[in-house]
């Protein structure tokens, strides 16, 4: 393969390798992912996208996580590629052809974008849970050094998430134990882990991204807090979500649809010779 252009981006710290395979196609595989997402060996990255022709669409976007695995959403990743391209194609609102259906998104003020994540799914068999259940009482308990972590709220924002609400997350290490949680056998599809402590209608959130690990931002897991929150009567349907990377603004339309706002970067840019990096890696 010759040399593969990329871009750099991040959204509050949660980074992506952008790849344009519109004019010249690019099918990577799970091996060649990991290759790339390594941080010492490769690129580094949380999430791939990749930008393909859609004829449903302005564009399609094609998303992994750094172990390879395909997602069907990626809020903050998502957003980056809709800035690239509403400053490409001059517009002011986008449509973007994803695994989890259209998502469309649009230009915020003070330099901002705002990405319709599309409705949130809260039934048993959507998120999905291995067995029938009310999704707003999970039946989890994890016990971790300070005590035991329970009754999650279960929340698909195109990927499944558990929000556990606590009193104060700072007393939780989650990198050293949200992988367990995310392979809990309450998950067939295993699960983003977040913990969430809200205070005067604000979210502090703090997230173990299936298939990542532990992140500076999770842009789905700020959309499946704060519908977490609203059902639990903890906030309103609109609030701030801070995570360690910065703060997204979150909105849950009363028609399901979860708005999502907020800053992206670009890094740098550059090329990657795939097969080098495959012999060497």
């Amino acid at each position: 393969m010759a040399a593969l252009a990329f871009t750099k981006m991040h959204g509050l710290g949660n980074d992506f390798v952008v790849i344009d395979a519109r004019v010249h196609p690019v099918d990577l595989t799970a091996d060649q992912v990991r290759a790339l997402a390594d941080r010492h060996r490769g690129i580094g990255f949380d999430q791939i996208m990749v930008i393909k022709d859609s004829d449903a669409a302005d564009a399609g976007l094609h998303m992994a996580n750094a172990d390879g695995a395909t997602v069907g959403a990626c809020g903050n990743g998502t957003r980056c590629v809709a800035a690239l391209l509403l400053d490409e194609l001059q517009q002011d609102t986008i449509t973007l052809d994803t695994a989890s259906g259209l998502v469309s998104a649009s230009a915020a003020a003070d330099g901002l974008t705002t990405v319709d994540m599309g409705p949130a799914r809260t039934d048993w068999q959507d998120i999905p849970v291995a067995r029938t259940m009310e999704t707003l009482h999970l039946d989890l308990t994890y016990e971790t050094p300070v005590g035991p972590l329970a009754d999650p709220v279960g929340v698909n924002m195109g990927n499944p998430h558990a929000v556990f609400f606590v009193e104060d997350i700072a007393r939780y290490d989650l990198g050293t134990f949200g992988r367990d949680i995310e392979h809990h056998p309450l998950f067939p599809e295993r699960a983003n882990i977040s913990l969430a402590q809200v205070t005067n209608d604000t979210i502090k959130l703090v997230v173990w991204e299936r298939g990542v690990g532990l992140t500076l931002a999770c842009g789905t897991a700020a959309c499946a807090a704060l519908v977490a929150a609203a059902r639990r009567d903890l906030c309103g349907r609109s609030a701030p979500v801070h995570l360690p990377g910065g703060a997204l603004q979150i909105t849950w339309r009363d028609d399901n649809h979860v708005l999502m706002t907020g800053p992206v970067a670009t890094s740098f840019s550059g090329t990657v010779d795939l097969d080098h990096l495959m012999a060497s890696s």
